[in-house]
């Protein structure tokens, strides 16, 4: 993580009072289990009024600017949600549950998974994902 990005990520999570969503509890732990991952390092891009967007990168990866990208969408600050996209090779899908997008994660085709209500078994489902595509980007 850069040395800008935890400050950054802090005043934004101190910032963000509003959460009907429950989205800032699964923001803060799929950060948390990202920032724990041996290897990879974490970019943070806030667009305010767009979305917050924190990107994953392993070490190993040569080709890819990261494996996993964690928008907050800012749309309507006050019922934020998450989208998650991956690289549509690096993870899979059995309960297809995410939007196939044809080029849409850095020129590639993306499986995107919205998390737009409080929902425990889609943030599992989630993180499942984070830790599958984690593993592939090490691989």
């Amino acid at each position: 993580m850069s040395a800008a990005c935890p400050q950054e990520v802090r005043e934004f999570l101190d910032n963000w009072q509003t959460d009907p969503l429950n989205a800032r509890r699964a923001f803060t732990a799929y950060r948390d289990f990202l920032a724990n991952l041996p290897g990879v390092s974490l970019d943070f891009k806030a667009r305010p009024g767009v979305s917050y967007s924190l990107r994953a990168r392993h070490e190993a990866q040569q080709k890819r600017e990261l494996f996993v990208l964690v928008d907050v969408v800012d749309d309507e600050p006050e019922s934020r949600w998450l989208s998650v996209c991956f690289y549509a090779d690096m993870i899979t899908d059995p309960d297809e549950l995410g939007d196939y997008v044809p080029e849409g994660l850095m020129g590639e085709d993306a499986c995107c998974f919205n998390l737009d209500e409080d929902d425990a078994a889609v943030r599992d489902y989630i993180a499942a994902r984070l830790a599958e595509a984690a593993k592939n980007a090490a691989a």
